[in-house]
């Protein structure tokens, strides 16, 4: 398999572009990461998250950026369930956007006029707490994306109103009521860039692994863990998913500093792999430095 970034470099060479994918429409928090992470690349938008992995997978184009969780709302199922069962890219790099939502409508209509509130269901979950105190009249409803939602909005007329970004608002001309409205004002959400390689080492690195376990049993996870904790190797974050396989078994994903590559990590990882029944590296890729708003 040619290295991509090598890939990525002819093409530039030619004066090719690299190819971006990202959750479309233009205007979309994802369109935005895309733009962070390579604002010079050929962003090309999907209807959802799962066309945008199989365009990567397919060649369609060179990386694939989708959003893996959030600050306020913890992981994207959706995305963490593709990476675990469905996809063999790997994690190449990671971005970490900062998130301001917006409450839009058409101009001339009060807060206590609103009936409705479209946004992708991330979005109205990081915006409860404002919905509840402003707007407690207002059904939230789901929309695709946050851009889908302000055309939602329009489809449905007089008394909806829809929660999406300061660019979409500019892009589709809509009427911002209300800025900024999520819960949270460190509101965060981190995306990944997948391709079919991960990074090379930096000095910098972490890396994302899942695996499970055929049998429960005292100390199983914690053995496991250990490997790391014994070698000095600081753990970022562990959660789990289902396995789909059965009930009540499950799959773990941790990340931690280092790269595969580094021989102590390799070291670790190599026994881990012992200990599970089913293991997966993500990727190792470079750490993202907190943005400022």
């Amino acid at each position: 398999m040619l290295d991509l970034t090598r890939r990525i470099r002819r093409e530039q060479a030619k004066g090719e572009r690299a190819r971006v994918a990202y959750l479309g429409p233009p205007g979309t928090f994802s369109e935005q990461a895309a733009m962070r992470y390579n604002r010079m690349a050929r962003h090309v938008a999907f209807g959802d998250i799962a066309s945008v992995v199989r365009a990567a997978e397919a060649g369609e184009v060179d990386e694939a950026i989708v959003p893996l969780e959030n600050s306020t709302e913890g992981a994207v199922t959706l995305t963490t369930d593709l990476l675990v069962h469905q996809t063999d890219l790997r994690i190449r790099r990671e971005v970490i956007l900062p998130i301001q939502h917006c409450l839009l409508t058409e101009g001339g209509i009060g807060l206590d006029e609103v009936r409705v509130v479209y946004s992708h269901p991330q979005a109205l979950a990081q915006c409860r707490k404002y919905l509840a105190r402003h707007l407690p009249q207002a059904e939230p409803v789901a929309s695709l994306s946050t851009v889908r939602a302000v055309q939602d909005m329009r489809i449905d007329g007089p008394g909806a109103a829809a929660i999406s970004s300061w660019r979409a608002a500019e892009i589709l001309g809509a009427f911002v009521c209300a800025s900024p409205i999520e819960d949270s004002p460190g509101n965060r959400t981190r995306f990944v860039v997948l391709a079919p390689e991960d990074h090379g080492s930096t000095g910098r690195d972490k890396t994302s692994i899942c695996f499970d376990f055929s049998a429960d049993g005292p100390g199983t996870l914690y053995l496991s863990l250990g490997e790391l904790a014994n070698r000095r190797i600081n753990m970022l974050k562990i959660e789990s998913r289902p396995a789909k396989s059965s009930l009540g078994r499950y799959i773990f994903l941790i990340d931690f500093e280092g790269h595969r590559t580094d021989p102590v990590v390799a070291e670790a990882l190599a026994c881990i792999r012992k200990r599970a029944s089913s293991f997966k590296i993500l990727g190792s890729y470079p750490r993202a430095s907190e943005p400022a708003r």
